[in-house]
């Protein structure tokens, strides 16, 4: 599968972020990642729908929204009113019969939708429900904050969910030229980077080491 570069947002400098976003859209990446927190579910407050809304507004970039809050479904309107192109929710968040209504809604708009699952999370709590979606984002970090350090132990998950599941596979958490290329091997197509990329002085080299890991 081709790789792809997600730029998550989280890094970026937020005094500037339309100049960040284009910086990071002229060099190449091919979406980008928007970490929606609530303080409940992690222990970080982001953004919302108004942010990500204005940020339709900047770019033609496919818009990768990653909730990170609990109870969802009470919010997916508002996301999809904003513009998102991929809607995100954790297996940790949700129940079975709410993922399904959700999936429902978001057909219907034909936007994709993703399953997120902690480090910790084994995969057999998401085996049932992998038919109901596109992606799958693996954490390789503790969700909440950017700048961590990557977790090994989930190579292995990313090996064992490519074995069962055949759509996009996405990690997120202490991405680097480093940890890319096990993940590539691991079966991962999507690498969604954060301080690794924004911190770089030359972003399209930083990309091209990504997508090169191999």
């Amino acid at each position: 599968m081709k790789i792809k570069v997600s730029a998550s947002i989280l890094s970026a400098d937020f005094s500037c972020l339309k100049e960040e976003i284009k910086k990071v859209e002229s060099a190449g990446v091919d979406m980008l990642h928007i970490d929606v927190m609530d303080g409940h579910f992690v222990p970080n407050i982001t953004i919302g729908p108004v942010v990500i809304k204005d940020i339709r507004k900047i770019t033609r970039l496919p818009l990768d929204v990653h909730l990170m809050i609990k109870n969802p479904w009470y919010f997916v309107d508002d996301f999809i009113k904003a513009g998102s192109d991929m809607i995100t929710v954790h297996i940790e968040t949700v129940s079975k019969s709410s993922l399904r209504a959700i999936g429902k809604k978001l057909k219907s708009k034909g936007i994709k939708m993703g399953i997120a699952l902690n480090p910790s999370t084994s995969l057999d709590k998401i085996k049932d429900v992998l038919n109901l979606v596109d992606l799958v984002l693996v954490m390789s970090v503790n969700p909440g904050f950017s700048g961590q350090s990557f977790i090994s132990s989930v190579i292995p998950k990313i090996k064992r969910l490519r074995c069962i599941f055949k759509g996009d596979i996405a990690v997120d958490g202490g991405i680097n030229d480093k940890v890319a290329p096990f993940l590539i091997r691991a079966g991962a197509n999507i690498l969604a980077s954060a301080s690794y990329l924004f911190g770089a002085k030359d972003k399209k080299l930083a990309i091209k080491r990504l997508k090169d890991a191999e």
